[in-house]
């Protein structure tokens, strides 16, 4: 009997050629990441992105990881990590809305945060920032200390 291997082949092919953004601080993150969020449901399920930049901090695409339910949303590192190898991504900024329009992190959001940044540092990845969003605002975990 033969052993057939299956070939795994992995493309990433950057097809847009609009202007080159670049993402230096949390402000301009969350102006990138609110022009891509749905609006009319921002304040009706909770959703969690990555915002893929490269080395220059040049934004490669915006990923939605999960979409939830109100009060929360699956997100899986692996998941994660494996989009931003397979877009060649030197950094992420991650993002999710809290429904409620409270922009206090939770536990859980201190905690994911936490493993992520562990997830990036064992693959040579950096976690920029972490942004929880409402319509007119934003909380940033690198700017209030937790990054």
């Amino acid at each position: 009997m033969e052993n057939i291997i299956d070939e795994i082949k992995i493309t990433y092919i950057r097809t847009s050629s609009h202007k080159v953004i670049k993402i230096f601080d949390s402000e301009q993150a969350y102006e990138y990441y609110i022009k891509s969020w749905d609006l009319q449901s921002i304040e009706l399920f909770e959703e969690f992105k990555i915002l893929l930049l490269n080395q220059a901090s040049e934004v490669l695409g915006i990923y939605t990881v999960s979409k939830g339910g109100i009060s929360s949303t699956v997100v899986e590192i692996r998941h994660i990590i494996f989009i931003a190898l397979k877009t060649n991504s030197t950094g992420i900024i991650v993002a999710h809305n809290h429904p409620s329009g409270n922009l206090k992190p939770s536990s859980n959001d201190l905690k994911i945060t936490e493993k992520i940044n562990e997830a990036c540092k064992i693959m040579d990845l950096n976690l920029i920032d972490h942004l929880i969003l409402s319509k007119e605002s934003y909380f940033s975990f690198k700017d209030q200390g937790y990054l």
